[in-house]
Formats: structure tokens, C-alpha cells, sequence
């Protein structure tokens, strides 16, 4: 008899079902969603993430609806997030963006899917990144993601997107200057939308003046200026080969691990359905990365929740993190072992949008004591900080996995 396949298999096969009710599941925050995002964590690196974001009225939809039929002519398998402002009476979302899109919807390569930004500041919703993340470990080549209409505070896209599209309606004028110390300054690429219009080289030329005025940025440093008519698809291709390029010249990402099930027994599968049962590793975001026994990885992507008052990462959310991958190494096996004592040493500031992942490891153990040791670092592998534990081992079994978990 054949095993059940699984939410993550489904979604790794191309599912489309699957993958909306997973993301449903994100957006509620539900334990399933949570084990779903763990399963996931093997497969992302992947995609390349592209953030839409511009003022009211720009034709940012009509333009990602033309950039994705070009990627998708490209070979590409294009994903679309298109978050959309919420009313404040209803918390309801008209989700018109999706609208603009209806052409490539129901194409096999597209998967497009509207979040409403539910009062959620910066432009995204709350769950964007996490839904990225869905859709980089579905398999797509390329996850668009498209802000709502923004000004000069909402740049939470920046923390998203690794390239940042800022597109510009002809007759910008003085606005420029309003919005340049804002939206303007995270763009990697102007996009002078509507080109056909009367304005657009009048926008271009104070685009180009704006960015002449940045010190010490040598030309090729400076982001272009590009300009296209969505409604035809007039410079769409060009936009595609400056997006292309880009990657390049960032690093082609590793490419998809081979898909294999997640595992059913042992401690991997032990640990995810802890973490996943765990409602304040989901409030801070914590996925579990690698497990086994008496050892543990867990990240996180430091969000601006994680912020404190002198605008870095609060040093409580970095403790959270490693003291999730220690209680995880700790019962990884089977029984309940309690955190007694421990000491944290903290080596540099970490800001948004950064991820950390926390490694906990078992230095000795015994019938009653563990010690385990924790490194938090970032991506590019600075020291961030370093924890050390000791655990005092019960010998009673995890609650809900008396006949289920690894032999203590």
C-alpha cells in the first residue's frame, strides 16, 4: 500500500491546490502552515525575488502582468504576489491587481496570488516575506512581488526583494523631490511607466538630475533609468535583460535540492512537529533547518517586530532563536529535558531584514544533565552571538509523543 503524499510533496509536484491552501495557512498562522514552511526549508536559495513598488496610479500591475508574459516566453516559471490595501471598516481587500493580470492566470508556468495588506504598514502585508519563501520552495524561477501603491515610508520591500523595481508615472514633477528620501533611495532600477505619454521624458530627465546629486556613487553604480509602455509591452524585454543580468552579476542561486520526503520517524520529523506546535517560534518566525539527535538548526529572518527602540535587532528575539534550537537538541530525544542554566555572549548588531540561523549542539550528557553550546550567525557567517546551556533531563515523555518519539 502506498504512502499518503504529503502537503509538501503536492506542492514540490506542482500542485496549485496545495499551494494556495498552504498559503492560506501561512497567512492564518496555523500550526500546519508552520510544519509546511519547515519541510520547505531544504529547497530555497532558489528563485529571484523582484519588488514592484511605486506610487498610486504608476500601472504596476499592468506592468508585471507584461514582465511576466515576457519571463514566462523566456522558459521562466513565474510566481506573482499582489498585495492589495485593506479597507479599514470591512478589513476586506478588492484585490484589483489581480485583475490587471487575468491574462497570464491561467497559464500553466504563472501562479499569481493576491494577499490583502490586512492594516499591515510598508507596503506589504504581514506575511509577504513567508509566502516568498512558499513560493521559492514550490519551485519558481522568479517571485514577483507587488507592493501596494507606496510613498516614501513604505519601503519594507526592500527587506524582501533582492532586486527592487521602482516605477514612475510621467508627470512626477516636484513629487520627486517629496518622495526622494524614501521610496526613491532603495530602487536598483527606475522604471518610467506610460513612456508614451507627453511627460515621460520631462520624468526621465529628473530622475537622471536626482541621482547625479548622490556623492561619492560612480555612474555605473547608479541605478538605471528605463522606460516602458505596458500596454504594448515597449521596453518589457529590455527591463527582462537588465533583470537577467543583475542575476549574474549577484550569483546565479544554487540550484533546487533534489526533492525528497520529508522524514516520517526519528528526530528530524520529531523536531518538526514540535517547532510546528510551538505558537511563539511562529510568532517570531523560527524554522527549523537541519535536526537530529541532540542537535539542532533553526533561522530566522529578523522582521521589523524584531526591532528595538535604537533600531536593531532586540537581543530577546536572538536569545528566542538560540534558545529554540537548544530546546529542540535537547528533546530531540523523546523526553522532556528543562533548561537550568545559561550564559549569552553577544558579538555584533543585527538589523532588519538579515537572516540568523542558530546552531545548537550537545557537549555531553548524561543520565540526569545535558550541556549544549549554541552559535547564532549571520548569512555571511559573522558571529553574532554565542550561548552555552544547561539542561536537567526528566526522564518523562514529550507531551503527545509518548508513542511516537526516539527512546530517551
Amino acid at each position: 500500500m502506498n504512502a499518503p503524499v504529503t502537503p509538501v510533496e503536492r506542492i514540490r509536484g506542482g500542485d496549485r491546490r496545495a499551494l494556495a491552501r498552504a498559503i492560506t495557512a501561512v497567512e492564518n498562522a496555523t500550526q500546519e502552515g508552520a510544519a509546511i514552511r519547515a519541510a520547505l526549508a531544504p529547497y530555497l536559495g532558489r528563485a529571484q525575488v523582484t519588488g514592484v513598488t511605486g506610487p498610486p496610479g504608476a500601472g504596476k500591475s499592468t506592468l508585471v502582468n507584461a514582465l511576466v508574459k515576457e519571463l514566462v516566453a523566456r522558459g521562466r516559471k513565474v510566481a506573482v504576489i499582489a498585495v492589495d490595501p485593506s479597507s479599514p471598516v470591512s478589513g476586506g481587500a478588492v484585490l484589483g491587481d489581480r485583475v490587471r493580470m487575468a491574462e497570464m492566470q491561467g497559464h500553466e508556468a504563472v501562479f499569481i496570488r493576491s494577499l490583502a495588506a490586512r492594516g499591515h504598514l510598508g507596503g506589504l502585508s504581514r506575511t509577504a516575506a513567508q509566502v516568498v519563501e512558499l513560493l521559492d520552495g514550490a519551485g519558481f524561477d522568479d517571485v514577483l512581488v507587488e507592493t501596494v501603491g507606496a510613498g516614501q515610508s513604505e519601503v519594507e520591500i526592500a527587506k524582501v526583494a533582492a532586486h527592487r523595481l521602482v516605477v514612475c508615472p510621467p508627470g512626477l514633477g516636484d513629487d520627486v523631490q517629496a518622495i526622494k528620501a524614501g521610496i526613491l533611495e532603495i530602487a536598483d532600477a527606475f522604471v518610467v511607466n506610460k513612456a508614451d505619454l507627453p511627460d515621460a521624458t520631462r520624468t526621465e530627465r529628473e530622475l537622471r538630475a536626482m541621482l547625479a546629486l548622490r556623492q561619492n556613487a560612480a555612474p555605473e553604480a547608479l541605478p538605471p533609468v528605463l522606460k516602458t509602455v505596458a500596454t504594448t509591452g515597449d521596453g518589457v524585454a529590455a527591463l527582462a535583460d537588465w533583470l537577467a543580468a543583475r542575476a549574474l552579476q549577484h550569483g546565479r542561486p544554487a540550484p533546487a535540492v533534489p526533492h525528497t520526503a520529508p522524514p516520517a520517524s526519528g528526530p528530524a520529523a520529531l523536531l518538526a512537529r514540535l517547532i510546528a506546535r510551538d505558537a511563539y517560534a511562529r510568532h517570531l518566525g523560527l524554522e527549523l533547518v537541519e535536526a537530529g539527535e541532540g542537535t539542532a538548526t533553526v533561522s530566522m529572518r529578523v522582521r521589523p517586530e524584531h526591532i528595538n527602540f535604537w533600531d536593531s535587532c532586540h537581543g530577546g528575539a536572538i536569545f528566542s532563536l538560540a534558545d529554540t534550537a537548544l530546546g529542540l537538541a535537547c528533546n530531540s530525544y523523546g523526553s522532556v529535558a528543562a533548561l537550568i542554566d545559561s550564559h549569552m555572549t553577544f558579538s555584533v548588531a543585527v538589523k532588519a531584514g538579515e537572516r540568523l540561523t542558530a546552531r545548537a549542539e550537545e557537549i555531553s550528557r548524561s543520565r540526569k544533565l545535558g550541556v549544549y553550546r549554541m552559535e547564532v550567525r549571520r548569512d555571511d557567517g559573522v558571529l553574532v552571538a554565542s550561548l552555552t546551556g544547561t539542561v536537567y533531563r526528566t526522564g518523562k515523555p514529550l507531551p503527545n509523543e509518548a508513542s511516537t518519539g526516539p527512546a530517551a
